[in-house]
This record gives structure tokens, sequence and C-alpha cells, in this order.
């Protein structure tokens, strides 16, 4: 297992929230909780997607990503995902995280403080070097798309 050290600043308006950690010894991801204000929840109607602040901005080193993915529960339950998954924080963003979450369900979803709103995996990045050519190299496949390897 890599490990990688992310400094986290926790934002004025996190201050009572828990910082960022792994559940359980083999977790690939941790959560992201959501930094509304207390007694104001963000209510996402069925249909409509919203930016919800974590109170954190973090730094990543060179050479990883954070994925910003979504919670299988809030999906399976609420029909409430993210909206860009994964979503991708670079190694050189320094400002405020935040998760663009879409009601795909058919009720109203309140996002209170404090409640688990997407997981994070921290990844490597590998960085292609660009060749043009004339002509690609063939394959079984060939230019075969959506659906061509079967069903």
């Amino acid at each position: 297992m890599t490990k990688a050290e992310v400094r986290i600043t926790r934002l004025a308006h996190a201050h009572d929230l828990p910082l960022p950690e792994y559940q359980s010894a083999l977790a690939a991801g941790f959560d992201f909780t959501a930094a509304v204000p207390s007694g104001e929840p963000l209510t996402i109607a069925p249909g409509t997607r919203a930016l919800v602040p974590t109170g954190l901005a973090m730094a990543l080193p060179e050479g990883f990503e954070a994925q910003v993915r979504p919670r299988s529960g809030l999906a399976m339950k609420h029909g409430l995902t993210v909206l860009n998954a994964p979503g991708t924080i670079d190694a050189d963003y320094r400002g405020e995280v935040q998760v663009l979450l879409v009601n795909l369900g058919t009720e109203p979803v309140s996002i209170n403080r404090g409640m688990r709103i997407a997981q994070c995996v921290i990844a490597t990045i590998t960085r292609a070097i660009f060749s043009e050519v004339t002509v690609l190299d063939q394959t079984e496949r060939g230019a075969g798309g959506f659906g061509s390897t079967g069903s």
C-alpha cells in the first residue's frame, strides 16, 4: 500500500467538523462531510444539482490526485450521486474542496451539516508522453466503439 502525506487545512466554516479519516484498515477511500451552516440544511430537489462545501482545502504531493466519488449508500437510498464522478482534485489546487451532487431520485434530499456526502480516493498519476504517428497498430477490436465487445 502506497502512502502519501496530504496536508489539510480546515477552513473557518468547518471548525467543528472532523478531519477526514479512513473507516477501516483496508479502506481505499475516506469520506468528505458537508460544511453547510448548522440548522440550515441544503435541499437538493429531484433532477437538480448543488455544489456542497466541505470546509477543507488540501495540498496533495506531486504525482498524486484526489478522486471524488459517490457514496453507495446515498446513491442507493436517495438517488444522490456525484455529478462529475469521479471528480479530480489536482495536486496544484489549493481552494476549498466542494462536491457537485445531483439528485437522480424522486424525492428532495436534505444535506445537513456533517453529513457524509462523498468519498475520496488518493491515487497516483501517470502522465502520457504523446507521439504523433500516421498509422496505429492493428488490434482485433479495431475501431469498434460502444457495445462492440458484447452486451
